[in-house]
């Protein structure tokens, strides 16, 4: 099989305590056609000096001040040249058979541009303590229920992202993967991978978890654009109201008073419809040795 190179990107700044983990679970895939690039923002502990033990291991390494995370995050897509395209921060990790994984996922289905794994999470020794399948897709992210694509999990190819502009956008300073989902979408859907791919580690100094709020504020302006951008399509604003049909359906069919008269018959009447299909999470599962694609019902 055609491996298609992958360039992954890892931006790093003094998380020295980590970031040979990080390190490792990228060039001990031993995938053949890798292109790693590390962008360090001028770390002061001893991120530098591990970086220099895997120089051999990289295609382009810089240790230098940026303008944060997105500004990184550019600095080192523009080094790079992958068919297949990801960042892992210098905190988390991927699983040992990841990008095998994901280059048969790709080559096997030229039409998918965006797949996912499974929501997993370590603990701060670097444990799988937790995983499980998240699905999401664009009606998810209009409705609000954006929480959370796990970036750790997600690949692209490098069409899909020249084709939303190529780059991060720093003007956010925690959301940039949520605002760059954002922009996916409004190209393709998301596939999910019926597998582990990467996974998040849970420690003190997450800065999701200390700057919670600011990362949902950022969210809401995010979904604010993305709504903007789909008002003027009739069709993607008939099955929004689907969407939005199918959630108060769910709400009357579990709550206590109406359950009472039963209308989870009524409810699974409606999901049967067949223009209800476009909502349906897209989904990749290995299934007598092939990965197959399938779909599961919108759910929210």
């Amino acid at each position: 099989m055609k491996l298609p190179k992958i360039s992954i990107v890892t931006p790093s700044f003094n998380q020295g305590r980590f970031l040979e983990a990080t390190i490792q679970s990228v060039v001990n895939q031993n995938y053949p056609n890798l292109e790693y690039i590390i962008i360090d923002g001028g770390s002061t502990d001893e991120s530098v000096e591990i970086i220099k033990k895997y120089e051999n291991c990289l295609h382009y390494a810089v240790s230098e001040r940026d303008l944060g995370h997105g500004n990184a995050l550019n600095k080192g897509f523009a080094k790079a040249t992958g068919e297949i395209m990801a960042w892992i921060n210098s905190d988390d990790m991927y699983l040992p058979w990841c990008f095998y994984v994901v280059s048969q996922v790709f080559e096997r289905h030229p039409e998918v541009e965006w797949i996912v794994g499974w929501h997993t999470h370590y603990n701060v020794e670097g444990k799988v303590i937790k995983t499980r399948k998240v699905y999401k897709n664009i009606y998810d992210f209009l409705l609000g229920n954006y929480a959370w694509i796990q970036q750790e999990s997600v690949f692209w190819r490098r069409s899909l992202w020249e084709k939303t502009g190529g780059f991060i956008d720093e003007s956010y300073e925690f959301m940039v993967d949520g605002e760059l989902w954002s922009r996916f979408f409004l190209h393709t859907n998301i596939y999910h991978v019926d597998c582990m791919l990467g996974g998040y580690r849970l420690h003190d100094s997450n800065r999701a978890k200390i700057f919670n709020q600011q990362c949902h504020s950022e969210m809401k302006k995010i979904i604010s654009k993305l709504s903007c951008s789909y008002k003027c399509t009739h069709e993607v604003n008939n099955q929004l109201s689907q969407a939005r049909k199918i959630i108060r359906f769910k709400k009357l069919v579990f709550n206590k008073y109406y359950h009472k008269v039963s209308l989870l018959p009524l409810y699974r009447k409606f999901k049967g419809d067949h223009y209800l299909s476009e909502l349906d999470y897209l989904t990749i599962a290995f299934e007598n040795g092939d990965w197959k694609i399938n779909r599961f019902p919108f759910s929210i």
